[in-house]
């Protein structure tokens, strides 16, 4: 069914800037809608944001607007989390997921994503 990972994560100080990288080992890699989540110590995992199988049509998180943007390149079989003006409270896993079953719509539901990465450690020191 193909899978994916995470690469790109680690310590950085706040205000700093880190971009994860997701490369799917899958043909059809193209089909797919991707999504990103955290989870941070203690806490449920999030939506961060995803994007369609073009990258035209992308969905955030409302508190991440304005700093994280996702985007793919297809050809690479790989989708992109940039992350801007990081702050402590974006510590997390981070984790790509990918919504394989001919989707229509990018969900920001967990439940919807098929394949998972095994997460990236990201540290915002103040």
């Amino acid at each position: 069914q193909g899978r994916l990972v995470e690469s790109g994560g680690g310590l950085v100080q706040a205000g700093g800037s880190l971009r994860l990288s997701c490369v799917a080992y899958e043909s059809t890699f193209g089909n797919w809608y991707i999504g990103w989540f955290r989870q941070a110590p203690g806490k449920e995992r999030e939506f961060v944001g995803a994007t369609n199988w073009n990258g035209e049509s992308s969905r955030y998180a409302d508190s991440l607007k304005g700093r994280f943007t996702v985007f793919r390149d297809n050809a690479k079989k790989t989708a992109y989390l940039q992350m801007n003006n990081l702050r402590p409270e974006d510590t997390a896993v981070y984790y790509c997921a990918a919504d394989v079953r001919f989707p229509r719509v990018v969900s920001i539901f967990q439940e919807e994503y098929d394949i998972w990465g095994q997460g990236t450690q990201v540290t915002v020191s103040s």
